[in-house]
């Protein structure tokens, strides 16, 4: 017995330590071959952006970490990610240097109110609600889909009893695995037990050590996760509910348009596609910038 436990807490501490590095990937942080890529400014583009944002020179966005691949801290505790260098590179092209300040979650929105800070980026999804109070310069589509250890035959859609992992008030934990859950019930099954952590990094943690049967996440943050557990994880299931990502901005500013025009010039000179390959993602990508989801011009 105690030789048992000895290598089950050892399997433990191994997995943990797999998973700190993998999701906060802090052997460099970058995944291989990374380059950082600073477009040109477009003088046209430059001249979009209001003078209150222009003064400084500076686009100043807030972001939460951990939330790999889109933001995180590498070994040295410099903020980097794929939604944090598709906001460099559109200030890039605006004339403007950039900044990522590192925030509570809930406190980032109200800042950009206050105009403290320029935007958001932090993994925002746009909808309808929120886009009462501010504007989307759209950059991904996404879904949910959940992952496991290898073999574990988790079915999403037949998950009640078992125990999913989710980073706490995301997507997947308010409309995804809670109402699985309440529909289990109501279908006279047992519920799903709902583990939510304040991380993503903690919650893709608790599947690949058993602490959970899977765990329910945005589909390139699941993705993250497989792919630096060195096969101890795989996804599973389709992905579901996709919707889009965006820099959030004050409702009707110009800033918006700005954003959306450098969005434009970086899908058409390819460097949009190259930052988010050298991200590994290669699904949900704009052929077009979308601002609210709607092309430019046609709000």
């Amino acid at each position: 017995m105690q030789h048992t436990t000895f290598l089950r807490v050892a399997a433990c501490l191994g997995a943990t330590a797999l998973l700190a590095g993998c999701v906060t990937n802090e052997e460099g942080g970058t995944p291989d071959g990374w380059e950082p890529i600073v477009p040109d400014a477009v003088p046209e583009i430059a001249a979009m952006v209001p003078p209150e944002v222009a003064a400084d020179g500076v686009l100043n966005v807030g972001t939460n970490p951990p939330f790999a691949p889109f933001q995180f801290k590498d070994s040295q505790g410099e903020l980097i990610g794929v939604e944090l260098d598709l906001a460099r590179a559109v200030a890039s092209v605006m004339g403007m240097d950039f900044q990522a300040d590192d925030m509570d979650f809930a406190m980032i929105l109200p800042a950009v109110s206050a105009g403290s800070l320029d935007a958001g980026a932090s993994g925002f999804t746009d909808n309808e609600e929120r886009r009462q109070s501010f504007d989307f310069v759209n950059f991904l589509y996404a879904g949910v889909q959940w992952a496991a250890q290898p073999g574990s035959g988790v079915d999403p859609d037949n998950a009640c009893g078992l125990t999913v992992s989710v980073q706490r008030t995301t997507v997947s934990d308010t409309d995804d695995v809670r109402p699985k859950s309440e529909a289990c019930e109501a279908a006279g099954k047992d519920p799903i037990t709902v583990l939510a952590f304040d991380t993503a990094d903690n919650a893709a943690l608790a599947a690949l050590v058993g602490r959970a049967d899977a765990y329910s996440a945005d589909s390139p943050v699941s993705a993250w996760a497989v792919e630096r557990s060195d096969g101890e994880m795989e996804m599973i299931g389709e992905m579901f509910d996709a919707a889009p990502y965006g820099f959030t901005v004050p409702k009707g500013s110009p800033l918006a348009d700005a954003m959306a025009a450098a969005m434009q010039h970086l899908i058409d000179t390819g460097d949009y596609e190259r930052i988010l390959e050298q991200w590994n993602i290669d699904t949900g990508l704009l052929d077009q910038a979308l601002k609210n989801e709607q092309p430019l011009g046609g709000q």
